[in-house]
């Protein structure tokens, strides 16, 4: 194996280094006249055809804050850029939060989504770490607008869409908008350090972990307003971008990293507790690759299988190889265990060689079972979020939000 592709080598820090620099640059063209972010194309021109979505936006602040902190040149007009669109366009002056965006013409998207909350916490949380002016106003809004209608304290977990009036409240229930708002919620302790929002994380993750035993280690993503699992959820369209059927290995792997994140910060001395929490994260990830990687014998780690863990739909998605390459970074610091820096080293290669676009830049988001381009679920190049972390959690410390950990220069 080349040396490059190697967790703790040299040659694989300079080579994830210049890596997070090419992201950066592929990035510049984002911000629409307004801040709301276009959504970028294949060579990272701008496709203004396309909705300006509040989440790409949160997502984009979120990364130039990152490039800020490392020095990256005019990261911080970026940031202010997707901020003025946060607290312009896609803000509702009205009822109060964030549209899910704005189409070509102007007008609103309708709907208010947790999902897209999450992220305004998560671009405003790391927007003031990187001393952005404005930030700390629109945290506190974000943060107050969360627990007004997406935090239900009884039942430790967040509901998923209102209308845009914040009048009705859909009953849909679904497991990828509060994952986001775990690492949302990890992110606005770390940086106001208020512990509440760590113990909502866990509560979070306390239901998962159990839902997910109680399925052999394949996490349920949707269920009904009483939190029952719906199992059969889009049968019938496999491949939705954000409410897939069935288990979807990404998440999986996701999931695994955020609950080590949470139990190293939270558990102290707590050796028992923190064992615990460490293991179900090792069977979530330990499941998804097992069920995922190379599962129809291409490299890559599918979309989605079924409750068995044969595969739905065979399709590599961008974002799922980043976080396996965070994901077995983490536990391999974490727990010592060879397998996942081999993990790790088998997912640099495949990066390298077949997700990568060394020719245009960032990486190819969808690619099918036999590695071949494809646009059906996410053409082009949305956004820089899951490529550029997975540039830099491999090398920080695991016990805090990539933003502060960045700010600390917390470099393992």
């Amino acid at each position: 194996m080349n040396s490059k592709y190697e967790i703790n080598t040299k040659e694989n820090r300079e080579f994830l280094k210049a890596s997070c620099e090419e992201l950066l640059n592929f990035g510049h063209r984002f911000p629409s006249p307004n801040g709301g972010s276009y959504y970028l194309g294949d060579d990272g021109t701008p496709w203004k055809n396309r909705n300006r979505e509040t989440w790409i936006t949160c997502r984009m602040a979120h990364v130039y804050s990152l490039g800020l902190m490392l020095g990256h040149e005019g990261s911080g007009e970026l940031v202010d850029a997707a901020l003025k669109g946060l607290k312009g366009e896609l803000h509702d002056e009205k009822n109060g939060g964030w549209y899910a965006g704005m189409t070509q013409e102007g007008d609103i998207m309708p709907n208010k989504q947790c999902y897209a909350h999450a992220f305004v916490i998560l671009a405003a949380s790391s927007a003031l770490t990187a001393g952005r002016p404005g930030a700390k106003e629109l945290l506190e809004e974000a943060l107050a607008v969360y627990d007004r209608h997406f935090w239900n304290e009884e039942e430790g977990l967040a509901c998923d869409t209102w209308n845009t009036e914040f009048t009705v409240l859909d009953d849909y229930r679904g497991l990828n908008a509060n994952m986001h708002t775990v690492e949302a919620f990890l992110a606005a302790g770390d940086v106001t350090g208020d512990k509440k929002y760590h113990i909502r994380a866990g509560r979070i993750i306390d239901h998962v972990i159990q839902w997910a035993e109680d399925n052999s280690w394949r996490i349920p993503e949707h269920f009904t307003k009483e939190w029952v699992a719906d199992l059969d959820c889009n049968r019938d369209r496999p491949d939705d971008p954000f409410k897939p059927y069935g288990a979807t290995p990404g998440h999986g792997i996701e999931w695994a990293r955020l609950i080590t994140q949470w139990a190293l910060a939270n558990c102290g001395e707590e050796k028992e507790k923190l064992e615990k929490y460490l293991q179900a994260a090792e069977k979530l990830y330990t499941t998804a690759i097992k069920d995922g990687w190379n599962a129809d014998g291409a490299p890559g780690i599918v979309y989605t299988t079924d409750w068995n863990g044969k595969p739905v739909v065979h399709d590599r998605m961008h974002w799922t190889l980043a976080e396996a390459i965070n994901t077995s970074a983490v536990l391999y610091h974490v727990t010592g265990k060879e397998k996942y820096a081999k993990d790790y080293a088998k997912f640099m290669k495949y990066l390298d060689e077949v997700v990568m676009d060394h020719e245009n830049g960032s990486w190819f988001h969808q690619l099918d079972e036999k590695n071949h381009l494809k646009g059906t679920v996410w053409p082009g190049k949305s956004d820089l979020y899951h490529a550029l972390q997975s540039t830099l959690i491999p090398y920080h410390k695991a016990d805090m939000s990539i933003a502060p950990a960045v700010k600390k220069n917390l470099e393992i």
